[in-house]
């Protein structure tokens, strides 16, 4: 069984969603992430259905409990810094899991890859946060 640190796992959830907040932004890349995905300001203006934001922490916490458990077990094969071995392990998964399904699912989508670059930055930016924050902090 790996060894976790929750405190880092809870800590990644929470840089998850502050990634999520500021990527979203207007001012950062939300208004050209809207523009893409065919959303106005009337559109979102209402804000997301009650359980969508419960549902988002819960798969961050996923993600972070993963990716955790990953760089425990890259860690007992290749020694050497926690902190490098957390980084590479997220961008290895990030590439092979998350970036090659969300390829595969945009090929499919009718706004074909609009979307995709928008979708690929942010997730690449939170698995690297989760990494930082995991890789810091590593279990005891």
């Amino acid at each position: 069984m790996p060894a976790i640190n929750i405190w880092a796992v809870l800590l990644a959830t929470v840089a998850a969603m502050l990634v999520g907040f500021v990527y979203y932004h207007p001012k950062v890349l939300g208004a050209s992430w809207m523009k893409a995905i065919g959303h106005t300001d009337e559109t979102v203006g209402s804000g997301p259905k009650p359980w969508v934001y419960p549902l988002i922490i819960v798969c961050a916490f996923a993600t972070a409990w993963v990716l955790a458990g990953a760089a425990w077990l890259s860690q007992e094969f290749y020694g050497g810094s926690f902190l490098l071995n957390t980084l590479i392990t997220a961008w290895i998964l990030f590439v092979g899991f998350t970036l090659a399904r969300v390829v595969v699912h945009d090929a499919f989508d009718p706004r074909g890859f609009r979307v995709t670059g928008h979708t690929a930055l942010n997730e690449l930016l939170v698995i690297t946060a989760m990494a930082l924050v995991i890789g810091v902090w590593p279990p005891a």
